[in-house]
């Protein structure tokens, strides 16, 4: 069990160094210059964004994840972040279709920069890592159907929080005066 460990930490770190910094600088100037941020993904990316839009609450964004009774409207000056690992989901696609119209940017995470959903978008973040949608043939991930790309994104988001935590001036200690206390 430690080998696989090991093995998923050295393909987490090769998803890492094939990270492009232009997009991850792109997807910093996205966020800070966001009014608001809606987020939204399905099924294990979706639990990654989930995570994503909580660490984004503790740097004190307005933020909301979709489909969450709280979520107010998208609109000018606002931001949609969505998770497409193998390229495009129907329902990120719809989602990206209201947030256009109603004049939000948005910022497509994927490992298919050129999928659908990557081409509809305002700025791609792309992160190289295989997906459930590719595990077949190839070499494939010692992680199953898809958690490399769900890990990577973990690792990335993490990164893109301290990026902004920087780029904002943010402390370690106002982002946890913010973190919840009803656990």
């Amino acid at each position: 069990m430690k080998s696989a460990c090991l093995a998923a930490l050295d393909e987490l770190r090769g998803v890492c160094v094939a990270l492009e910094e232009t997009a991850l600088a792109a997807a910093v100037a996205e966020i800070v210059a966001a009014k608001r941020i809606a987020l939204h993904g399905v099924g294990r990316e979706g639990l990654q964004i989930k995570g994503l839009c909580m660490r984004l609450h503790h740097l004190g964004l307005a933020v909301a994840m979709v489909g969450d009774m709280t979520t107010p409207p998208i609109g000018a000056g606002d931001l949609l972040i969505v998770s497409a690992g193998p390229g495009g989901f129907s329902t990120v696609e719809a989602l990206m279709g209201v947030a256009r119209a109603g004049g939000a940017r948005t910022l497509v995470v994927t490992a298919q920069p050129g999928g659908s959903a990557a081409r509809a978008a305002d700025a791609v973040l792309p992160i190289p890592a295989q997906t459930m949608a590719d595990d077949r043939g190839g070499r494939p991930s010692v992680l199953p159907m898809g958690s490399l790309f769900e890990g990577a994104e973990f690792v990335v988001f993490e990164a893109l929080v301290l990026a902004v935590r920087d780029r904002l001036g943010i402390t370690p200690a106002q982002m946890r005066a913010r973190h919840t206390n009803l656990e």
